[in-house]
């Protein structure tokens, strides 16, 4: 699946979110209304219930004990005329209806009802012919189908409402949203107008909102770092063409003046010499920056125990006794640990640290190569020289390549200025980092790695 099908809007995302947390609230707020409405309806039928019995009831016991059983019936009719919405059905004992008001029940009517019954002893004024015994049941309805009606208009009116009400807020909340979102459109404005090589002054700020603020900041200081990068991306360009411009400029000429004329077979082999030389000055650079390639595209180091580091920090310092003996220096390893290394990179990258203090050591001094375990896991190797001290602005490019602090003593026709850059890659092959500094006279460089 491509990243296009992935994005989304967070816009048009944001609408449907707060349209359908409008609907949901409003359809909350509507059932809880048509809820406390249908709760008090309800109340109201089973009160009007209520009353009508203790009516009925009372019409009932007075004409029961007052021996009136045929009047009843005008009564209870007389009392139900007027409340066309009641319903009454009087059984006796045997099941029978004795008195139903009204006379044709309504087919599967919409009803709340209530029964009770009466157990009273029939006066001796009662007519023997009137067909009333005692237990009585009653059952008194009441038609709800007006209730009914009104909750079902009610019900519509507030769905109505809750629609149209989740489409204003639908529509305040899309506009809203392109309001908010505008800022975003302002920073994606701005970007488009960057360049590779016009990064310019980065994104302006200072009218986002507070949100935004923290993201404006990173994505300058990232700006600011590209720019760095591409500054130092042209630098090495020229600095590469420089380099190999000078023995290849020297390579040619030497054979121009060689084909020139006709030679003897000992000069001839004294400019294939020369001519040599430069080949495996090009052939080093072109290594190193094979190396520098493979270790920037993320090649990791390939780690084997070792039970002392001092012993292979021994190993360079006695391949690099003859020159640091020409040079009247001393060379003390101090300290010691073991751990996980790659151990032909740690001893190139010694080798390089060792080289560059043999070049700048003052002489008859002595080099420190010190080994001190660290906390979290960590060693810190250093090699330690006294001698001419780093000015500060220079410290934190000692690790670019073709960096020189000072080409007039750099020995450029020798060195091409990428032993610290492989040292600072070697560090990161085994997921430390290289350092440098000066204090007290001495300049420290070296590297911090893991153990492990």
């Amino acid at each position: 699946m491509t990243q296009a099908a992935n994005a989304y809007s967070v816009g048009r995302r944001l609408s449907i979110l707060l349209a359908l947390q409008a609907f949901a609230g409003l359809a909350v707020v509507a059932l809880v209304v048509y809820g406390a409405i249908d709760a008090h309806l309800a109340s109201r039928q089973s009160e009007a219930l209520q009353r009508k019995q203790e009516a009925v009831a009372h019409l009932m016991t007075e004409a029961i004990q007052d021996g009136d059983t045929e009047g009843l019936r005008h009564r209870l009719d007389d009392f139900l005329a007027g409340h066309g919405d009641l319903g009454l059905v009087i059984l006796d004992a045997q099941g029978s209806a004795t008195y139903q008001f009204p006379a044709v029940l309504p087919i599967a009517p919409r009803r709340a009802s209530i029964e009770f019954s009466l157990d009273l002893a029939l006066s001796d004024k009662a007519t023997a012919s009137v067909p009333l015994r005692t237990p009585l049941n009653a059952r008194l309805w009441l038609d709800t189908q007006a209730d009914d009606a009104l909750l079902l208009r009610l019900a519509t009116a507030l769905a109505v409402a809750a629609l149209l009400g989740t489409l204003v807020v639908s529509a305040g909340g899309y506009a809203l949203v392109r309001h908010g979102l505008r800022p975003v459109h302002q920073l994606v404005e701005q970007t488009s107008r960057l360049a590779a090589d016009a990064l310019g002054p980065g994104l302006d700020g200072s009218a986002q909102p507070l949100e935004l603020q923290p993201l404006v900041a990173q994505f300058n200081a990232l700006l600011s770092r590209l720019a760095k990068v591409y500054e130092q991306l042209e630098g090495f360009n020229a600095d590469v063409a420089h380099e190999l411009n000078t023995p290849l400029s020297t390579l040619i000429a030497s054979t121009e003046l060689a084909l020139r004329r006709q030679r003897d077979p000992a000069a001839l082999r004294e400019v294939l010499g020369s001519n040599l030389e430069e080949l495996q000055r090009l052939s080093a650079i072109v290594k190193d920056m094979l190396f520098l390639s493979r270790a920037d595209r993320g090649s990791r180091a390939r780690r084997t125990h070792a039970a002392s580091l001092a012993a292979v920090v021994s190993e360079v310092a006695e391949y690099h006794e003859a020159s640091t003996l020409s040079a009247g220096l001393k060379v003390e390893v101090i300290g010691d640990v073991a751990g996980s290394f790659d151990l032909p990179l740690i001893k190139r990258a010694v080798s390089n640290l060792l080289g560059n203090a043999t070049r700048f050591a003052a002489a008859a001094s002595t080099v420190r190569i010190e080994i001190t375990a660290e906390e979290d896991e960590l060693v810190r190797l250093a090699v330690v020289n006294a001698g001419p001290p780093i000015a500060a602005e220079h410290l934190p490019r000692l690790f670019d390549r073709f960096y020189r602090a000072d080409a007039a003593r750099s020995h450029a026709d020798i060195h091409h200025g990428l032993g610290l850059a492989i040292v600072a890659a070697v560090a990161r092959m085994h997921g430390g980092q290289a350092w440098a500094e000066c204090k007290r006279g001495l300049t420290h460089v070296g590297l911090r790695l893991p153990l492990n």
